[in-house]
């Protein structure tokens, strides 16, 4: 496994109680370094709620949104296929035993040796929008299986993605359909993604509305396309739902692609990996700040052990606004709040002002949905550790994945700590 998952899979007789598990380590690990609490049974049932609501959709996970191995061991062994954006991406998830047609290779700009890599090992299936990128295709992956990317994007989303990537539906993408035609490359379906971390979830209506036209469109030139990739951009913190835009998408499906020949994918990456990872940090200074009139405290400022340049990337990458919980008795007066992380940087700020009450040094906080967009871009700037992972399973959803899980048999330990004996002769998934 990887260096940064340092301690086993732990598989409990009940259901993992994320906030017992934290009181207990809590109460035995130092202060001194921060870690993450992840339940693998999340993921789990993030993945069934996926196949219950949007039961047509097939979920490629974007690695991008946390590559940690056991998330994708686990959605590997659960049938779910993979969005990849790089050659790095792509070796991680075939090292697991996946059937490189289960990737789609969803950069619209590809390095050319990440796509001499993706052709020699048969991950055909790719996106483009431009036709620049035809033409290196056609030079290193002659036989891909292309993939039209256009711009439909959301009004609100928490990443915007479509100054970047995308073309205009009705203005740029005819011309590309007649290019990859006069290019004799194979065109198999369209794509879009509304943005990361979408709220305006009536944009895939429209956007799937897009894509039939052009559809159609490509008929005329011979095309019979049979791919329709929907993108991400769902939710996935503790207490959303992806009930509003499933019921959208379903519709969409019914009104404009109701022919079951055409396979619908998605790349879905917070909806299932957000809710599940919690972070825990403590205090390991703090500062008072008086008002030099009164002498009256004006505002109090904690500095964590874990900041922007690592977990709380995703402040700055992926406009989060984490929300810090307090374990034990936190009565008493609250507080004008400043909390920086541990670095030297002044940009190392997690949340400019809140109201708390007074915390003590080794004062332990607690975020919550931190599965998004944290691990994969944490860095040990200024020589401070990145955090463990402690992962917890039940019995009854590791006896469920027992015989797929792709995971070293050694990753595995009983609660009080003997070794398991675990069947992995059906770990290769197909």
């Amino acid at each position: 496994m990887k260096d940064i998952v340092q301690e086993r899979i732990q598989i409990v007789d009940d259901q993992v109680d994320v906030p017992a598990i934290i009181d207990q380590l809590t109460g035995s690990l130092s202060t001194d370094e921060p870690f993450y609490v992840m339940d693998i049974g999340d993921i789990v049932r993030k993945h069934k709620q996926w196949i219950e609501k949007m039961p047509r959709v097939v979920p490629h996970y974007a690695v991008k949104c946390n590559d940690n191995e056991v998330v994708c061991a686990t959605l590997a062994a659960l049938g779910a296929s993979f969005d990849c954006a790089s050659k790095g991406e792509i070796s991680k998830i075939l090292a697991l035993g996946v059937n490189p047609e289960r990737i789609i290779f969803a950069n619209p700009m590809k390095p050319s040796s990440h796509l001499r890599y993706a052709n020699a090992n048969n991950v055909k299936t790719m996106t483009f929008d431009s036709d620049i990128e035809l033409h290196k295709i056609r030079k290193l992956c002659p036989d891909a299986k292309l993939v039209l990317r256009i711009r439909c994007e959301a009004e609100r989303a928490q990443c915007p993605l479509g100054k970047k990537f995308g073309c205009d539906p009705v203005d740029e993408a005819p011309r590309l359909i007649k290019i990859a035609r006069s290019l004799n490359l194979e065109l198999v379906g369209i794509s879009f993604h509304v943005g990361s971390g979408c709220q305006d979830f009536p944009i895939y209506y429209k956007a799937i509305s897009y894509a039939k036209d052009l559809f159609n469109y490509a008929q005329t030139f011979g095309y019979e396309m049979n791919l329709l990739d929907i993108g991400g951009g769902f939710p996935g913190d503790k207490g959303t739902s992806i009930d509003e835009v499933a019921v959208i998408v379903n519709s969409a499906l019914d009104e404009f692609f109701p022919d079951k020949s055409v396979r619908v994918i998605s790349e879905p990456g917070r909806f299932y990996v957000s809710s599940a990872f919690t972070l825990i940090t403590s205090v390991q200074s703090k500062r008072t700040c008086l008002n030099a009139i009164t002498g009256s405290i004006d505002r109090m400022m904690y500095y964590l052990n874990d900041g922007v340049y690592a977990s709380f990337n995703c402040i700055l990458y992926d406009h989060q606004v984490p929300t810090p919980f307090l374990i034990g008795n936190q009565d008493g007066k609250r507080y004008a709040t400043t909390i920086w992380g541990p670095t030297c940087d002044a940009l190392d700020q997690l949340i400019e002002n809140c109201q708390m009450p007074e915390l003590q040094i080794d004062d332990w906080v607690v975020f919550p949905n931190m599965g998004a967009y944290t691990i994969p871009v944490a860095s040990p700037f200024n020589g401070f550790p990145l955090p463990k992972i402690f992962c917890y399973i039940s019995k009854d959803t590791w006896e469920m994945l027992n015989n797929l899980y792709p995971l070293a048999e050694e990753n595995f330990c009983m609660p009080n700590g003997t070794e398991l004996v675990v069947n992995f002769e059906n770990a290769v998934c197909a």
